[in-house]
């Protein structure tokens, strides 16, 4: 097994166990259907748009050949209603046969043939949460051999249709499956959204040591209240969710929505920045044949995806909530660096928010700050009064060069944000640019 280092809201540095596969050290990217497209299966009428191997190959096609890739973005994920409604004569999952006529083996090789990954999705009840069939205990090990056969990359495994004691069996069972084929598959766990998403009900410690990812929470909308709903979630279990993220093990606030209907660019922004600060899976669900330019150059920032591929592998926190409704969030990050997140909750104009980086529990020092969606530098001392505009539902986001190094153990002091980050050493700003 892998010993994973993760920061602790105790405080302490702790070892956990991750799952042995070496899949996704840092935080998986791509693209995913479920959000955009759900379970559009009318062909006949829809035939762009319905769930098919044509739209999953235009998507691949996207991915290869609009700089995609090359940013991280490798995974095309298949979710819900892909399958036949009945297994094959040797009890095997098998792909529609009008939807996917060369079937889920071809779609991977088109995948590795353009460098890049294919997920799938499955359910472990009677039943997927679609109607179709699902994994039950005794279909564990046959389905994950199945997918080997097919050279499947990733593997989503939903819960609806099972019960909590088929849960606690099927989803490690699962995870050994996978294992035992010898090919690595990285495992992305429904089980703790299905239990509330918290102790005692979920044990992230058990989670790591049998996922690559978990959804802890309920399914993204297409809108700015969903998105919110997550945030708030996610940033207010911050003490129990940040210990259980790292290399290998991630927690999972579902997709980027970006490039659809229901988000501004202020609000895609906001969701890129707060993902990355979380270290969470950037999947995108979208149509990138349609997508816009502004859409495009959010999800495309490469200081925005560094931040959120950084190695360390160590989920941020929420610092401050002012009552201007401007919140302040923090990840430490390689190289003694940092990101910080400045958020407005507000509705009604752009906000001036006053504060030093010393309020902010920076340690004596220059800093260079690079504006993450301006490009824009900077070198402020800590001691420095500065002001960020940040508009209504939007962010302004920095990577912060640091002049010491990050004393994680005081930072973090009793789950909170207390005394200075840094040890007063090498008062000298690493330059980013």
């Amino acid at each position: 097994m892998h010993l994973a280092v993760l920061l602790s809201a105790s405080a302490l540095f702790v070892a956990t166990f991750a799952l042995d596969n070496g899949e996704m050290r840092t935080p998986p990217m791509g693209w995913l259907a479920w959000e955009r497209f759900r379970c559009d299966i009318d062909c006949e009428h829809d035939p762009k748009n319905c769930i098919s191997e044509n739209l999953f190959m235009d998507m691949a096609d996207r991915l290869s050949e609009d700089g995609w890739r090359e940013l991280g973005y490798v995974y095309v994920n298949i979710d819900d209603c892909w399958s036949s409604m009945k297994r094959d004569k040797n009890g095997r999952l098998q792909a529609d046969p009008k939807r996917f006529p060369g079937g889920i083996h071809k779609l991977a090789r088109y995948m590795h043939d353009r460098g890049l990954k294919l997920g799938l999705y499955g359910d472990m009840g009677t039943h997927t949460c679609g109607g179709y069939p699902g994994t039950t205990l005794d279909k564990i090990e046959i389905d994950a051999q199945t997918l080997a056969d097919w050279e499947v990359d990733m593997f989503k495994f939903d819960g609806c249709y099972s019960n909590a004691t088929e849960q606690e069996k099927g989803y490690p069972l699962m995870s050994k499956a996978l294992n035992a084929t010898g090919r690595p598959i990285g495992y992305s766990c429904s089980w703790p959204a299905y239990q509330g998403g918290l102790p005692p009900q979920v044990n992230y410690t058990q989670l790591g040591e049998i996922c690559n990812l978990w959804r802890n929470y309920g399914d993204i909308q297409d809108s700015w209240d969903s998105v919110l709903n997550i945030i708030d979630w996610f940033f207010e279990n911050q003490d129990v969710l940040i210990p259980a993220a790292g290399p290998g093990q991630w927690n999972d606030p579902d997709m980027l929505v970006a490039g659809d209907f229901g988000l501004s660019m202020e609000q895609s922004r906001a969701q890129m920045a707060l993902w990355a600060i979380m270290a969470a899976p950037l999947f995108m669900s979208n149509d990138l044949r349609t997508i816009s330019s502004g859409a495009r150059s959010i999800l495309q920032n490469k200081m925005a995806i560094s931040i959120n591929q950084d190695a360390m592998g160590i989920q941020g926190r929420r610092i401050l909530t002012e009552k201007s409704q401007i919140q302040v969030f923090w990840r430490p990050l390689s190289n003694n660096a940092s990101a910080l997140v400045f958020f407005s909750r507000r509705n009604d104009m752009p906000y001036r928010y006053q504060t030093t980086l010393s309020k902010l529990n920076y340690t004596t020092g220059s800093y260079q700050i690079y504006d993450v969606f301006t490009e824009k530098t900077m070198v402020l001392k800590d001691s420095t009064s500065f002001v960020v505009s940040v508009n209504p539902t939007g962010v302004v986001m920095w990577y912060v060069s640091a002049p010491a190094k990050l004393n994680h153990r005081q930072f973090y002091k009793g789950g909170r944000l207390q005394g200075s980050g840094y040890d007063d050493e090498n008062a000298v700003p690493r330059v980013f640019l």
